[in-house]
């Protein structure tokens, strides 16, 4: 996973959800309702803790020095590690959340498969991403140069998600979308729909 731009801009990455707070906020709705009441979780590419202290998910896995001491202080145990190696025993977990970072894997597959071993049998993962199907997320992808944060990133689109997580095992898949405008417009939270393909904020939930 590529870490180094988080390491320098932890904290003007943190600041981009304060700035745009609808989006973040349309975000958080969409993630929530995919996610699973109760159990025991983790957020892998925890960041800087703004999903996992908000929807209640105690520990988190982060590559990024930066980022685990910002998640601390939010309240949230983190550890380091990356998804394709994952620190978990066989079927311990309940759920794993990822909220925009399969972009940054080196070996989604892998990761996924790694998911896939520590869930436990009737174990969830939830997959927030940017939908490069989407008009937005179309619009990402063609200027991902501009900007310090994605210049390296590797936008996909729901169907490649949902092929990756079928070749990983996981059979029982859920849709929502959410962001149907540029975030800097936004004047309120947009909507959470059923479904791929318009919004730019792409939620997967895939059954064990």
């Amino acid at each position: 996973m590529k870490t180094s731009i988080y390491d320098r801009l932890a904290a003007d990455y943190d600041e981009w959800f304060s700035k745009n707070r609808f989006a973040y906020e349309s975000e958080l709705a969409a993630v929530r309702r995919m996610l699973p009441a109760g159990g025991t979780g983790v957020e892998i590419g925890v960041g800087t803790g703004r999903f996992a202290s908000e929807l209640g998910v105690p520990l988190g896995l982060e590559p990024s020095g930066p980022m685990r001491s910002m998640a601390r202080e939010r309240g949230v145990k983190v550890i380091g590690g990356k998804a394709e190696e994952l620190p978990f025993a066989d079927g311990s977990l309940d759920y794993a959340l990822m909220v925009t970072v399969i972009c940054f894997f080196d070996d989604v597959p892998k990761a996924f498969r790694e998911i896939f071993r520590v869930l436990k049998a009737s174990g969830t993962l939830v997959v927030a991403f940017i939908d490069r199907a989407s008009p937005l997320g179309k619009t990402y992808d063609e200027r991902k140069k501009e900007t310090a944060y994605y210049a390296e990133a590797v936008f996909r689109t729901a169907e490649e998600v949902r092929g990756y997580l079928e070749d990983a095992g996981f059979r029982s898949f859920s849709f929502c979308q959410t962001i149907f405008k540029n975030p800097g417009d936004m004047k309120e939270p947009d909507p959470v729909r059923d479904g791929h393909g318009e919004g730019c904020f792409a939620v997967i939930r895939a059954d064990k």
